[in-house]
């Protein structure tokens, strides 16, 4: 970070500076934690006064931290301490909300203090939210440094999984053909959405491999109807039966390669196809991002053209609404511009137009976007990027398998999420977890996907 200051000698009556900044949910915990002001009327998801609606009021004082931050990054900048700060509140900001922190030097007085007009404007619309003056002793030294760094501040809370959770455990309990459980992963996860009554399996297998696991988890399967079958792809196809009889209304990978999974799956005689190809949506709770984010496809359709393209964006967008999340899609490329030279761009603008011809339905959809301005509104903002999409997409559309592996297991190991994954396209939703992956994530695939058999069956 380059910080430079503006000292006494320097300023002049009149000189502004400005500083924007959206107040998003983890700035309220953070402040919270900081500062020991629980107020739950500053704290996001916290109901208070009981109309089923969060407050999510940004606290006072956090707002008006803001003209802090422009007195001593901006004007007079580094060095300037504070003699005295006079506040008057009108108006609430909320998490969600930019607002726009302006100072403006009003006059020099002795011993090198400055007095400032100071006030904090909501972006969107002017109107003011704190206005006030600063008396600060600005800086005698000049300042002028590009090493300046502050640590980062990640929360660390997978509240997006957690409501996920709260939503789907009303729900009928799904059941579901759960293929192969035959290590402690894949049946521990069955078995603990059942606990949490969001699914009923039947466990499909090699019984004495699935006992073995129980035992190894000190698991009770009675109760539990346990299927025994030798072979992987036989399991997999019995699963398919059990889909076509009405038994289960999802399929779950247990112990076993995800080909054998879906080979019996792609028969068209006694397969799960419904028309549209299957194709893979992990719904990652990020820590830090506002709501979840969906990565497609990051485990199926290795090099897809535009045709596959069409059904990955249409069945992230049937997914992100039957999780109650306003779908928008941001197809990726390396860059925001059509380039004949990269497909993926091409693509991307194809999909936009798609989707604005209706040929793509139920969500917005825009590209090409490189990765930063299609989920950083400010990165957005720098290159002139307007629409519904731009630095606030929730569904990431890769250009294929190895950029969208690659994207989802960076989310998880870099960024600290958690992630449910899904295959859709099939007669109902297919729960693709991998070994590595936490009980926490396969219990929210079971949610997601009893969300979305809940959804399908509400919607023709």
């Amino acid at each position: 970070m380059h910080l430079t200051n503006r000292t006494f000698a320097e300023l002049e009556p009149g000189e502004t500076a400005e500083l924007r900044r959206i107040i998003t949910p983890d700035d309220l915990y953070v402040f919270a934690a900081a500062s020991g002001n629980y107020n739950p009327m500053h704290l996001p998801q916290t109901d208070v006064d009981g109309d089923g609606l969060a407050e999510n009021i940004a606290p006072g004082m956090f707002v008006a931290s803001q003209i802090s931050a422009v007195l001593g990054m901006l004007l007079p900048g580094a060095g300037t301490l504070y003699r005295r700060q006079v506040l008057d509140f009108h108006e609430r900001a909320h998490a969600g909300d930019e607002v726009l922190c302006r100072v403006k030097v009003v006059e020099k007085l002795a011993d090198g203090v400055v007095r400032l007009e100071t006030q904090v404007v909501r972006a969107a619309d002017g109107v003011v939210i704190v206005s006030g003056e600063a008396l600060v002793i600005a800086p005698q030294v000049k300042f002028d440094r590009e090493d300046v760094e502050v640590p980062g501040l990640v929360v660390q809370r997978h509240r997006h999984f957690e409501a996920l959770l709260e939503r789907a455990r009303p729900l009928p309990a799904l059941p579901v053909a759960v293929v192969c459980p035959h290590d402690e992963n894949s049946l521990g996860g069955a078995l603990l959405a059942a606990k949490e009554t969001i699914i009923t399996p039947i466990l499909i297998g090699r019984e004495d491999k699935i006992r073995a696991a129980a035992l190894a988890l000190e698991a009770d399967l009675s109760g539990f109807e346990i299927i025994d079958i030798a072979s992987d792809v036989a399991a997999a196809a019995m699963a398919c039966q059990l889909v076509h009889e009405g038994r289960a209304g999802a399929v779950m990978k247990g112990h076993l390669h995800t080909d054998d999974l879906l080979k019996p799956m792609l028969d068209k005689t006694t397969g799960l196809r419904v028309g549209r190809r299957f194709t893979h949506v992990f719904v990652m709770d990020v820590p830090g991002r506002p709501e979840p984010v969906m990565v497609t496809d990051a485990a199926i359709n290795i090099a897809p053209d535009l045709a596959t393209k069409v059904d990955i964006v249409q069945n992230a967008i049937d997914l992100a609404r039957s999780l109650g999340m306003d779908p928008r899609a941001g197809i990726l490329s390396a860059v925001e511009t059509v380039n004949p030279a990269i497909q993926s761009s091409i693509d991307g603008a194809l999909l936009s137009k798609m989707a604005e011809r209706g040929q793509i339905t139920g969500g917005q959809v825009d590209g090409p976007l490189a990765m930063d301005n299609a989920v950083d509104r400010a990165a957005a903002r720098s290159k002139g990027l307007k629409g519904g999409v731009a630095g606030q997409a929730n569904i990431l559309v890769v250009p294929g398998i190895d950029s969208g592996n690659m994207l989802a297991k960076q989310l998880s190991f870099v960024s600290h999420a958690e992630g449910a994954g899904l295959v859709l396209g099939a007669r109902v939703p297919v729960i693709l977890n991998s070994r590595s992956d936490s009980a926490m994530s396969r219990l929210a695939s079971c949610a997601v996907a009893a969300l979305h058999h809940a959804y399908k069956g509400e919607t023709p």
